[in-house]
């Protein structure tokens, strides 16, 4: 072989080492990089994860279970306990009986009705409208009774007036008011509310004498009222629509 071709492989297996050196540390490299775990590396992306990431932790108090898109309801446990019907009245009416009957009819037209609550606006409106009639108060007695009712408060007063006649009503207690009947037709509920209190009454004349009652002595007093009002109406207030004297 000659000299040029010796020299000519010299430098081509040179080159050759050269190369191969960097691809071996290319190689290297590349490995240290993306060939090792730490312990650290994020695992791969799955779209059904996020779903159970958002599930709670078991055991977890604060947290509380909704339904699910599908129309999934809580469980029975975790529903509100209703309150049986024989025992929806306790206290106002007797199971199986006509009251307890009209008030569940009501119930049904109106679930928000509560019979306790409508016993207490009772009361007061009892005091209410007997203490209007006696101070000859109109306007209080017009938003309280149904017109024919109202017409004939009206009279009464104008009469009383009319003789240049006063009276004072103070009450003592109302020592009950129950309901003795629930009646509902065409969207009217009409509840009869028997009260039982203590009133001072009395009346006098113009030169300020007693004529009737007394303003010491405590009478008792039963009236039987009816209060009616139309079920669903957006108006929440029942009115007096009769008056009887027991």
């Amino acid at each position: 072989m000659s000299q040029t071709g010796r020299a000519m492989n010299t430098v081509f297996d040179i080159y050759t080492i050269i190369f191969l050196a960097l691809a071996v540390f290319i190689f290297a490299r590349l490995r240290s990089v993306l060939g090792q775990r730490t312990g650290r590396e994020r695992p791969p992306y799955d779209p059904y994860s996020a779903r159970d990431s958002a599930k709670p932790a078991p055991g977890h108090d604060k947290v509380v279970s909704l339904p699910g898109r599908g129309g999934e309801q809580p469980a029975k446990h975790d529903l509100e306990v209703e309150t049986p019907p024989a025992e929806r009245w306790t206290g106002i009416a007797e199971s199986g009986s006509p009251v307890a009957a009209g008030l569940d009819v009501v119930a049904e037209a109106e679930p928000d009705f509560d019979v306790g609550q409508f016993v207490s606006g009772a009361k007061s409106a009892y005091e209410m409208i007997v203490t209007a009639f006696a101070e000859g108060d109109r306007k209080t007695l017009k938003n309280l009774l149904a017109k024919d009712v109202f017409d004939g408060f009206a009279a009464a007063i104008a009469e009383r007036e009319s003789r240049d006649e006063t009276m004072e009503s103070r009450f003592v207690a109302i020592d009950k008011a129950d309901i003795t009947a629930v009646e509902s037709k065409e969207r009217i509920a009409h509840i009869t509310v028997r009260f039982v209190s203590q009133l001072v009454t009395v009346t006098r004349n113009r030169e300020g004498e007693v004529i009737e009652g007394s303003p010491e002595r405590v009478t008792d007093v039963t009236d039987i009222w009816t209060f009616a009002r139309e079920l669903g109406a957006r108006d929440p207030n029942w009115k007096l629509v009769a008056t009887e004297a027991a």
